[in-house]
Order: structure tokens, then C-alpha cells, then sequence
């Protein structure tokens, strides 16, 4: 929100620029095919000016569109997958609520107890105030919690939804312990409620896929913030007034609140 006009001194029309970020963001595509794209319709753009667009104002995107989402309810469904960073795999935590609604990422070198309660307070902070009937805990965890705010409260859900990984428990029985969670919050290990987020992973693994993973950590969580807001808004309707992820030719166009959340001159 620093900069009212995040489109000045750019050499192409701000028009230009979200179309390409979008459809990166939603489609499979990669940015060589974006560049061929844009030559197709006249337009000279190399495949790094592309990159540079989608690092810079995916983030940037992810900011802004926040507050115009839809509140999330209190059943969180959370499960990890893998991607690969400097030819390495990854694990990308992911949560979504029983909606299917896409609460917060995170990647981890590790898939133990540590990573999820880095998760599980990521998810806290960002969901702070967003779920109905969501009881307020205040923060008073110490390591591993670098994104901790100790003067904000965390909306706490009702239930959450995992697989029989045994790091789960103990990474709830630790945030409990330390008041971050209360211990009214249940924990269920059932497989098969998890069947929505695990379909739900195709939806990255398909978008990374063209591009072979990422070459940084940096950019790999700069390009999943723009996954994580476009899905977003593709599901929590309203602001798109469609059918988000299955709508026809009209959906090319960047919808409301792209135009909302950057909006500005055009250079």
C-alpha cells in the first residue's frame, strides 16, 4: 500500500502487465510460452521481464487482495506435498477450510514437529479475525515462531483436519502448552477428511509443472503467494461474480478485484 501508483516507470502498460501476471498465475503455462503469447499479439516481452513482473507483484497482489476476501470458516484441513527448490524437494504445507478455501502456505526443508508449528502460527496470524465464531487466543509462543506478534490475537479454529502424520500431535500438544492454541481445539487424524486439500494440490502441482520448480526458495514463495491469491479468488466467489476455476472465454480478463488491488496510472 506504500506505493499509490506500482505501475510508474514501467516500460509496458499496467494492462499488459496484469494480464501476463494472471495468466501465469492461473494457467499452465510457462514463461517462455507467456513470451510467445504476447509476440503472437504483437507485443516484444522476453520471458525474464515476465519473471520479473509475477516477483514483483504477486506479493504485492497477495497484500492487497487479503482484505477483500471472504471470511474462512473454523474446520481447517492441513496436509503437506512436496515441491522442488534448487533441484531439491521441498514440503509445501498448505491449509484450507472446509469450504476448500485456501488459508495459508508454507515451505519446509523438514516434515516434523517444528515445521508444523511454524505452520500452525502462520496460519493463526493470517487467518487473525477472519473465521465466524472464531475464539481470539493471544500469542505467546517462543521458538519456532519468528512470524509470532505478541500484541495481536489469533483466530483459533474449531477443529483441525490431518493425516496420520505423528508430528501433528505433538506440535499441538506443544502450541497448547505454551497458550497459543486453547485446548478446546481438536485434532482429528482421519484420512479420508483430508480427500478436499489432497485433490486440492493438483491445482499447484499443475501450475509448477511447466516450470520445473524454482532456482530459490525467495522466488519459490514470491510465485506461490500468487497461486495461493489467485486461487482465492477463483473460490471465494463474489468478487470474480463467476464460477471461479471453471469459467469460460470471459474469465481471461482480470476480474474486479485485480483492478482494485493494484490499482494506479498505467506506467
Amino acid at each position: 500500500m506504500d506505493n499509490p501508483t506500482p505501475f510508474k516507470w514501467r516500460h509496458f502498460e499496467a494492462e499488459i502487465i496484469l494480464l501476463c501476471v494472471r495468466w501465469y498465475l492461473r494457467y499452465s503455462l510457462s514463461y517462455r510460452d507467456l513470451e510467445e503469447m504476447m509476440l503472437e499479439r504483437g507485443l516484444h516481452v522476453d520471458h525474464t521481464t515476465i519473471y520479473r513482473w509475477v516477483q514483483h507483484y504477486a506479493p504485492e497482489l497477495e497484500k492487497r487482495c487479503r482484505p477483500h476476501l471472504k471470511a474462512c470458516n473454523d474446520s481447517w484441513k492441513v496436509d503437506e506435498t512436496y515441491i522442488k527448490v534448487k533441484k531439491a524437494w521441498m514440503y509445501l504445507y498448505r491449509a484450507v477450510d472446509s469450504e476448500g478455501n485456501t488459508l495459508e502456505f508454507l515451505l519446509s526443508a523438514t516434515r516434523d514437529a517444528e515445521a508444523a508449528k511454524r505452520f500452525f502460527v502462520k496460519a493463526l496470524h493470517s487467518t487473525a479475525g477472519s473465521a465466524p465464531g472464531a475464539r481470539p487466543v493471544e500469542e505467546q509462543v517462543e521458538e519456532p515462531t519468528a512470524l509470532a506478534d505478541p500484541n495481536t490475537t489469533k483466530s483459533a479454529p474449531r477443529v483441525i483436519n490431518v493425516d496420520k502424520n505423528a508430528a501433528y500431535p505433538k506440535a499441538m500438544a506443544d502450541l497448547k502448552a505454551t497458550g497459543v492454541l486453547p485446548e478446546s481445539v481438536e485434532l482429528r487424524q482421519v484420512k479420508y477428511l483430508n480427500n478436499l486439500i489432497k485433490q486440492d494440490h493438483r491445482f499447484i502441482k499443475r501450475l509448477v509443472k511447466p516450470g520445473m520448480g524454482f532456482f530459490s526458495v525467495e522466488t519459490a514463495e514470491r510465485t506461490l503467494q500468487g497461486y495461493a491469491r489467485d486461487e482465492h479468488d477463483s473460490q471465494r466467489a463474489g468478487t470474480w461474480g463467476g464460477e471461479g476455476r471453471h469459467q469460460g472465454s470471459g474469465y481471461l480478463h482480470h476480474p474486479p478485484v485485480w483492478n482494485g488491488g493494484l490499482s494506479g496510472t498505467g506506467r
